[in-house]
């Protein structure tokens, strides 16, 4: 039980406390919170000025309430922050796509057979236009297996996770913690403070809330959801990249199977060439010189046909790390190529802006540097934040819980910027050459989209053409071939003759196959060029971006081949 001494000594106390709140109250309508301190009864500390309506203060300790205000201006204060949230405005350029004319069509496609109306832009699985089921099997691994796909996934699942966290800004902070803190106060810092040893048990729930009256907060989320948008297009376009370089790598492996298999029938029919003339030379007929020549030509296949496997062995090993395998866990039987370039729809320029997720990638990033000029232009603007703190303290265990252990404090509090030496200036310049240099790059990639279109659709063009007259050539060098065969048996020619015919007959049907493998490859690119048959409209939206049960952009990929089918 307290001595009387100390009765008096606490109602004092309590009379000074109140007497000082009065003070403060008249001395000016713009009155400092007081926030007693952890380190005696009726000490405080200036913390910020609010205007006097909402001035909410109260404290408990040892059981008697020291200082105090009317906690009627707590409905006020909260009512008013939230109007203030809700009313302010955005500061910064609105978003405005970069303006890019687009021609009316390529200018390549003139004279070229493209796809029927109906079939507009690519959809799906396009590598299954190719009709080669080894091909649809190989391409289905690699959105699942290929490391450099799972990094650009992984890359998303970040952005969006920072973009998550820039929207947590919306919201207010809690936080709570305890602690139990002995002290020894100093006899010399007069009658506010108490005087020897106590120990505070402290128990605390403070709340802190910055209110978004400039658009900095909803500025910042804009550009980070921008961010996350091109990191799913990134994750987009490093897919179909992956899907093209090994429709390319596959159709050149099998470019090299057809060469063996051309090489290896041609060092055949060479040998039979060199059997007979060893006849012929037995027999009297031919010379020396001829046998020479029949071995040189057949020797010379053979080894052009054990050069051709080095290049298969390299795209064999290419593709095994295109689906996440090992180059000694993967092998693929050798067959000739067969497949042609499928009609490839072009659709229309304008349409490319649309279909390319590079493109898309780097308008996103447009718009992310816009809403940055925003957050830039909001530090000029005063920062006002709402804070409230409750909980219980006191200077004894047993009553540490109690309820008039209780404390609380609520106020607002302003702060502005006076000088920082040209900072915030600069920042701002810095995100608008930013924002001029992502602008910059997004019209170089809308005009290197055209020119890979235009490239490949020429490409496409004039391959047929040549594939056409390089028929004709192989048709007329087998002619040529047994032409001048008989015509060495007959004794008319020399085997000279034989050694040319057949050489230019291996020739042209090795740049037959050859035509063929680059009329597949510009119709991957053009496909690629293309987009792919993606499209912007599957990119997440800000609801999507907001959840982080979305399986990722992986997903968009599934809605995309469902709407195909």
């Amino acid at each position: 039980m307290k001595s009387v001494k100390e009765v008096k000594r606490g109602v004092k106390e309590v009379k000074r406390g109140v007497k000082e709140v009065k003070e403060v109250k008249e001395v000016s309508p713009l009155s400092p919170a007081l926030s007693p301190s952890k380190g005696g009864e009726g000490a405080a500390i200036l913390v910020g000025f609010v205007p006097s309506p909402f001035l909410l203060r109260g404290r408990v300790r040892e059981g008697v309430l020291t200082s105090f205000t009317s906690f009627t201006s707590f409905t006020p204060l909260l009512i008013a922050g939230a109007l203030l949230a809700v009313a302010g405005c955005t500061v910064g350029p609105d978003y405005v796509r970069p303006q890019m004319e687009a021609p009316a069509d390529y200018k390549e496609a003139t004279g070229w057979k493209v796809a029927q109306p109906q079939d507009a832009i690519v959809r799906g699985k396009w590598w299954e236009m190719y009709g080669d089921f080894e091909l649809n099997a190989l391409a289905a691994q690699v959105q699942i297996a290929n490391l450099s796909v799972a990094q650009a996934q992984a890359a998303f699942q970040q952005a969006r996770a920072v973009a998550q966290a820039a929207r947590a800004a919306y919201f207010p902070t809690l936080s709570v913690g305890a602690s139990v803190t002995r002290t020894h106060s100093s006899e010399n810092l007069g009658r506010l403070s108490p005087i020897g040893t106590f120990t505070d048990y402290l128990l605390p729930v403070d709340l802190s809330w910055e209110l978004d009256l400039w658009g900095r907060v909803r500025r910042n989320v804009e550009s980070q959801q921008a961010n996350a948008q091109a990191s799913a297009a990134d994750y987009e376009n490093i897919q179909l990249s992956a899907q093209a370089e090994l429709a390319q790598d596959y159709f050149l492996l099998r470019a090299a199977d057809s060469q063996k298999q051309l090489l290896d029938a041609s060092a055949e029919a060479f040998d039979k060439s060199l059997q007979l003339t060893k006849n012929r030379y037995a027999g009297g007929v031919a010379s020396r010189a001829d046998v020479a020549q029949a071995e040189t030509q057949l020797r010379t296949t053979q080894a052009q046909a054990i050069d051709v496997t080095v290049q298969r062995a390299q795209l064999e090993h290419a593709i095994a790390i295109l689906i996440g395998k090992a180059p000694s866990q993967f092998s693929l039987p050798p067959v000739g190529l067969t497949a042609l370039p499928p009609p490839v729809p072009t659709g229309v320029p304008s349409a490319l802006l649309e279909r390319r997720p590079d493109v898309a990638a780097a308008e996103r990033r447009v718009a992310a540097a816009n809403a940055q000029i925003g957050v830039t232009m909001a530090a000029y603007y005063p920062t006002v934040t709402l804070g409230a703190s409750t909980g219980f303290e006191s200077n004894e265990l047993s009553k540490w819980l109690q309820f008039p252990s209780r404390f609380w404090s609520v106020g607002p509090s302003i702060s502005e910027t006076v000088f920082d030496g040209g900072l915030r200036q600069a920042q701002t310049a810095q995100a608008r050459a930013i924002y001029d240099q992502n602008v910059a790059f997004y019209r170089q990639t809308v005009l290197t989209g055209f020119r890979e279109v235009e490239d490949n659709i020429a490409a496409l063009r004039i391959l047929e053409q040549e594939a056409q007259v390089q028929a004709e050539a192989v048709k007329a060098a087998r002619e040529s071939v047994a032409l001048t065969t008989n015509q060495y048996k007959a004794g008319i020619v020399s085997y000279l003759n034989v050694v040319i015919a057949q050489a230019a007959a291996l020739n042209n049907e090795r740049t037959a196959v050859d035509i063929q493998d680059r009329r597949l490859t510009a119709s991957v690119l053009l496909i690629k060029a293309l987009g792919g048959g993606w499209d912007a409209s599957l990119l997440p939206d800000a609801n999507a971006l907001s959840r982080t049960s979305d399986a990722g952009p992986a997903a968009s990929d599934k809605r995309a081949l469902a709407g195909a089918k």
